[in-house]
């Protein structure tokens, strides 16, 4: 699945959630005004977070919006991320306030090794592949992932298939084409060395309408 075609299912999948969740908030603005108000504030919120450079494979940030409200879940493997997304946020034009409920990984040496494991068995498969446009290291290694490992230095580039790891188990986010390769992604973390568990939350757009 392209970036663009990724983009768009989320934009869709966001859309229908945020016009249900601003039915709870009373509006006098006319229906359709309304619902490009809150189309304009997803898209930017979506930009401000995926832009961040703190966001990458390990995480998973979610979003909804209640009235003026916009409310912010999910996982970050690096402190920096929950601060970096309420902020940017917070400027959004029509955001009045945030909260911040996405919860900060604990800082784990084996976690850490399982990330770059699982990263490696998924994204080093050819049939899985296309899930990336990141094609494998370039140049030596940096002095971050060399201090802290690759959870301090994360793959670059864009990743349908995002990988959260809590205490050694593993929960896939994201978006594949089909379910054989929804198969393939959870066989190929549950085969890493350590991994506990895996719980696979990929979705495919044909069963998301």
């Amino acid at each position: 699945m392209s970036p663009k075609a990724y983009k768009v299912f989320l934009a869709s999948a966001v859309l229908f959630l945020l016009c249900v969740s601003t039915t709870m908030a009373q509006d006098t603005t006319a229906p359709d005004a309304q619902q490009q108000k809150i189309l304009k504030m997803a898209q930017d919120i979506h930009k401000a977070i995926v832009t961040l450079p703190q966001y990458g494979v390990f995480d998973n940030i979610n979003y909804g919006i209640k009235g003026s409200t916009v409310i912010l879940s999910g996982q970050a493997s690096r402190p920096t991320l929950k601060s970096g997304a309420e902020n940017v946020v917070k400027k959004i034009d029509g955001v009045t306030s945030v909260e911040n409920n996405i919860e900060v990984l604990p800082l784990s040496t084996n976690d850490d090794k399982i990330r770059a494991a699982t990263y490696a068995s998924i994204f080093r498969y050819a049939p899985l592949q296309r899930y990336t446009n990141n094609r494998g290291p370039r140049g030596g290694p940096s002095v971050a992932r060399a201090a802290g490992g690759i959870t301090n230095d994360p793959p670059m580039g864009w990743h349908s298939i995002h990988i959260i790891v809590k205490n050694g188990n593993v929960t896939l986010t994201g978006v594949v084409d089909n379910d054989n390769d929804s198969a393939l992604a959870e066989m190929r973390a549950n085969s890493v060395s350590g991994v506990f568990s895996v719980q696979n939350e990929l979705q495919v757009p044909s069963k998301a309408k």
